[in-house]
Order: structure tokens, then C-alpha cells, then sequence
């Protein structure tokens, strides 16, 4: 009998509140069919849901300092040998993602490493340079992949010194790569936010129905799109204000709370 599908995320310091962890659990069990454990590698289980099965977040080397430089290196121990006993598929997700529909067909795809195209595939009118490997919603088989994880905890500070983040890192030691369908994960910021100028009277446009996630990668984060009244969550010049109502709905659906 084959292992049930295991969904991964992780959650460190308090740059994200228990409200990602739920919403995204949440909007999980919607999207899918099928059973999976819902598992996050943490450093503080407070206000997650029973049904959430918290893990103590793996040592691959980092130094205190390191857990919170840009990077995010401490996604490496998600490639350690035996991650906390579990087994079989997993699926990791990054809390500021928006988790819509079709969930199981993330599961389907049988290459050893199937993850996000954050290149010039990753805008609307698409592109024709070569895919850039990103972290943010990925597959892979637990234990599968060690060769990532030796060649970091071999010399964490020439890893990081030699690359720009963890993905690049990622992307270089993956026993394979391949990506998923051109439109399952789109970009906020390139597929949704208006033009600027525009952005700062119009709400940022809505995902189209064939989109599964929705990655919102640096600022803003869905959290910041929230708050009502004035509120600019956008870095300048794009000027995004006020709280998005599509977002809202997610959030709120999925039960989180707004500010």
C-alpha cells in the first residue's frame, strides 16, 4: 500500500501568523479529493488547528543569524534523508500562496521533481528564455532528494556565499527539473496587480478560473491586502491601496481572521 500524499509547509519567527497555516490547510481540503496529511515544520504550534500535524523544524546547519537572511535557506532540510519518519510524495507549499482548485492534479505529475517556472513563463504574455527554477509550490519524494541537503550541510557558508538563494540552490543539485503546466501558478504581481497609475484606483484584477494557485513571492503578502480604509500595500511606484474583496473572501472563507 502506497504512502498518503503528504502537503509540507513551514513556519519560523513572525513574519506569518497561524492564520497562513489554517487558511492554507483550509483551502488544502478544499481543493482536493483526495486524503493527504497536512504537515508544518514549525518553531511554535500556537493557534494551529488540531487536525494540523506540527513537526519541530529540522537542523541543516543554518546559525541563528542565517534562519532569518534572504534566501530562505531553511527550506534545505526539507531535503534531509528521513524528514521526521515521513514517507512517499510530498507537496510543498509556501504560506503566502492561494491554494483555488484542482489541487490533486499537482499530484499526478510522476517526475522526481516537478516545480514553479518563475521565469519569463511566469508573466502573461510568456517568454521564450529558459525556465527558472522556483521553490515556492514544488513535488518531490521524501528522502529522494539528499543530494540537496549533503552538498549544503557540507559547507553551509560556501553554499550561500556562492549562490543568490535557496532555490538557485535548488535548481543546481535536483536530481531533475521539470515544471508545472504553463498557467497552475501564476504570479500576483505579474499577472494580477494593474498598471502603474492604475493600480492605485483599480482593484487588482481577479485569477482567471483556469488558475490553481495564486503565489504572492516578497511584497505584498495577502495579509497586506486585507486592511480597509486607506492602505497602500504596494512597493513604489505601483500604489496599491485599500482592501482587495477577492482576497478578502479567500481569507475570511478559509477561516482567517481580518485585521
Amino acid at each position: 500500500m502506497s504512502e498518503t500524499p503528504v502537503i509540507l509547509t513551514m513556519k519560523w519567527g513572525t513574519l506569518f501568523s497561524s492564520d497562513y497555516v489554517n487558511v492554507l490547510h483550509n483551502a488544502c481540503r478544499a481543493a482536493s479529493h483526495r486524503p493527504f496529511r497536512f504537515v508544518c515544520l514549525t518553531d511554535d504550534a500556537t493557534g494551529l488547528l488540531p487536525e494540523i500535524e506540527s513537526l519541530p523544524l529540522p537542523d541543516c546547519g543554518l546559525a541563528p543569524s542565517d534562519w532569518y537572511r534572504p534566501g530562505v535557506w531553511p527550506k534545505i532540510a526539507l531535503y534531509h534523508r528521513d524528514l521526521a519518519g515521513l514517507r512517499g510524495r510530498a507537496l510543498f507549499i509556501d504560506l503566502d500562496m492561494m491554494v483555488l482548485r484542482d489541487l490533486d492534479d499537482f499530484f499526478d505529475c510522476p517526475a522526481p521533481f516537478v516545480t514553479t517556472d518563475m521565469g519569463q513563463s511566469w508573466r502573461p504574455e510568456g517568454g521564450s528564455q529558459p525556465p527558472e527554477a522556483g521553490t515556492c509550490l514544488f513535488a518531490f519524494d521524501l528522502g529522494k532528494e539528499g543530494q540537496i541537503f549533503d552538498a549544503f550541510t557540507s559547507d553551509p557558508a560556501v553554499a550561500m556565499g556562492q549562490f543568490h538563494n535557496e532555490q538557485d540552490f535548488v535548481g543546481a543539485y535536483a536530481s531533475s527539473m521539470d515544471y508545472w503546466p504553463r498557467g497552475w501558478v501564476i504570479s500576483f504581481k505579474r499577472w494580477l496587480r494593474q498598471p502603474i497609475g492604475l493600480d492605485l484606483v483599480l482593484a487588482p484584477k481577479a485569477p482567471p478560473a483556469s488558475t490553481k494557485v495564486v503565489a504572492f513571492h516578497g511584497d505584498p503578502r495577502p495579509a497586506a491586502l486585507l486592511r480597509g480604509g486607506v492602505n497602500f500595500w504596494d512597493r513604489f511606484p505601483h500604489l496599491g491601496n485599500g482592501r482587495v474583496s477577492w482576497v478578502a473572501d479567500y481569507w475570511t472563507s478559509f477561516g482567517g481572521r481580518l485585521p
